[in-house]
């Protein structure tokens, strides 16, 4: 890898961690204004909205410009709405504009991998990126449960700088000044990724050309053999892994009987085994296997109906550990053979618009059927199980699909296709 991979890690991580302290210091913000407990999972349905309403456009948007200047002007974004909820918005709105930010983001994060690295190399370098990602997710959870303290956050309020008055009266206001410095050293990263030089046709302006763009793109994406195979298992993914964010959380309140601050940290357990699971698949599985992970879901959901069974942290760390290792290991040769695909078929950042599109309108779905349970108080055990059954039967569904396609196409040389 050389250096320009290791400034976008950097970038991605102090991104990341501040996106996911913000949500925990969302989820407090919505305590201190009496919100309903069926708000909560909205704070995620109004993040990902910004995904799937601007996929038609931030994919022509991304390949319009360098990737690094791409991701700068979309943090500066998250920046603005980290401040929104300074000003006392409303949660959902503010967060919602970080979604936008993040939209953004994402097609630029991964299109320039395409661009940086060669396809041997994107498993390796997924899993470096997923690895660095779930780390930032453990520590952004730690540091949103901690900032909420009562604690921590009087010591941060009683912190003054000389001649300077910053207005922080509340722990709010003190976690999110954390959390906005976060952001800030994230856009510093951003002005020092390098251009790779990698240049696409002018990007149509108009909204019913891009539209149509896109629908083509979609198309082009789900009707290809192994395309669709790996959209599939990466939409099924991301919807369940935004549920099992808010599940687990619900669960430790519930099951475990901890507070939200602890609560807060235990999404940070099981993120702790998806980055053993990433960086073992980018290790030992290369691009031309990716395909042989599939089982790993099936597994991953079995695992999750046993949480049923636990009330105690301590045996809820190892199998909320085994339970991220099966993800991991799962869905980062699934996203790295479809990088590797969508750049083949079309450019890098109409593919990861495509990925973000499908992936989004799943969490939307799953996260609306999530907040539907606990709005009418459906038993935390229940909703586990039909979470857990759920994905794995989804999954076996898809390895069907593939043996089918198995009859009619060779995989593996599809899979050495390069682009023309």
């Amino acid at each position: 890898m050389n250096r320009g991979f290791y400034t976008i890690m950097g970038a991605q991580f102090f991104s990341s961690l501040a996106d996911n302290a913000l949500l925990i210091a969302a989820f407090f913000a919505l305590t201190t204004i009496n919100a309903p407990g069926w708000m909560t999972p909205l704070l995620k349905f109004f993040f990902v909205m910004s995904y799937v309403a601007l996929a038609a456009f931030v994919g022509a948007f991304s390949d319009s410009r360098p990737k690094g200047k791409v991701m700068f002007l979309m943090n500066i974004v998250k920046i603005i709405g980290c401040g929104l909820m300074f000003l006392q918005v409303h949660p959902l709105i503010a967060y919602g504009v970080v979604g936008i930010g993040a939209a953004g983001y994402s097609p630029a994060k991964y299109g320039i991998l395409t661009e940086l690295l060669p396809p041997e190399k994107l498993v390796a370098a997924n899993g470096w990126i997923e690895g660095l990602t779930v780390g930032s997710i453990i520590l952004g959870s730690v540091l949103g449960g901690a900032l909420i303290n009562p604690h921590i956050s009087a010591l941060l309020l009683h912190v003054e700088v000389p001649n300077i008055h910053l207005g922080i009266n509340t722990p709010l206001e003190a976690a999110l000044c954390i959390i906005m410095l976060s952001y800030l050293i994230a856009t510093l990263f951003n002005l020092y990724i390098p251009d790779t030089g990698a240049r696409y046709p002018k990007q149509a302006v108009h909204p019913v050309k891009l539209l149509t763009d896109f629908g083509q793109c979609c198309s082009t994406l789900w009707h290809d053999k192994l395309g669709q195979i790996s959209l599939a298992i990466t939409t099924l993914f991301w919807g369940a892994g935004a549920v099992l964010q808010f599940l687990v959380i619900h669960w430790a309140e519930v099951s475990l009987q901890l507070p939200l601050d602890k609560a807060a940290v235990i999404p940070g357990v099981s993120a702790i085994g998806i980055a053993m699971g990433a960086v073992a698949a980018g290790r030992y599985v290369p691009l031309k296997k990716s395909l042989s992970v599939m089982p790993f879901g099936v597994a991953m959901g079995l695992v999750v109906i046993s949480m049923t069974l636990v009330h105690s942290v301590w045996i809820a760390y190892p199998l909320l550990i085994l339970i991220g290792a099966l993800s991991g290991y799962f869905v980062v040769p699934m996203n790295a053979l479809l990088q590797h695909r969508g750049h083949v078929l079309m450019s890098a950042g109409h593919s990861i618009s495509v990925q973000n599109f499908n992936e989004n309108v799943s969490i939307l779905i799953m996260m609306a059927l999530y907040t539907f349970m606990v709005k009418f108080k459906l038993d935390i055990n229940i909703i586990i199980v039909a979470f857990g059954a759920f994905v794995s039967l989804a999954t076996l569904l898809v390895m069907r699909k593939h043996r089918c396609n198995q009859a009619e196409h060779d995989s593996l040389a599809l899979i050495g296709e390069q682009r023309h």
